[in-house]
């Protein structure tokens, strides 16, 4: 069995590629594993955003023209911007509705903003 490699960006496309593809598995992976939901948002997103970039690195080394490379980078900067919104979303609504292990929490600055917020809320419903 015979490889043939034409060129060193087949060579890179691959290692992208492949790279990029364990990493998005790492985090689908760490989906499963993970007990709480703060726990699997962090997995989640992490990974991805860097996978996503070796993946779309990767495909332009593949296409080998230029031509692709703009969509490649709107493709990335969107996920590099709504994955952490998302997750602080996420992870806003988690903490708000109370679907959290306290255990697994070693600071919580959250709890004191809420409090003050909850307050002022019910302040203004009195009045």
């Amino acid at each position: 069995m015979n490889i043939i490699v034409e060129s060193w960006s087949e060579v890179v496309a691959a290692i992208f590629l492949v790279l990029g593809t364990l990493l998005s598995a790492v985090a689908g992976f760490g989906l499963l594993r993970y007990p709480d939901v703060l726990s699997r948002m962090h997995a989640a997103t992490k990974p991805q955003v860097l996978g996503l970039f070796l993946a779309l690195a990767g495909m332009g080394f593949a296409l080998k023209t230029w031509a692709v490379v703009p969509v490649l980078i709107v493709a990335w900067l969107m996920q590099l911007v709504t994955a952490p919104v998302s997750a602080h979303l996420v992870g806003r609504a988690t903490y708000r509705s109370h679907h959290l292990d306290p255990a697994h929490i070693a600071v919580d600055d959250l709890a004191k903003v809420i409090a003050e917020q909850d307050r002022m809320d019910s302040n203004e419903d009195d009045a």
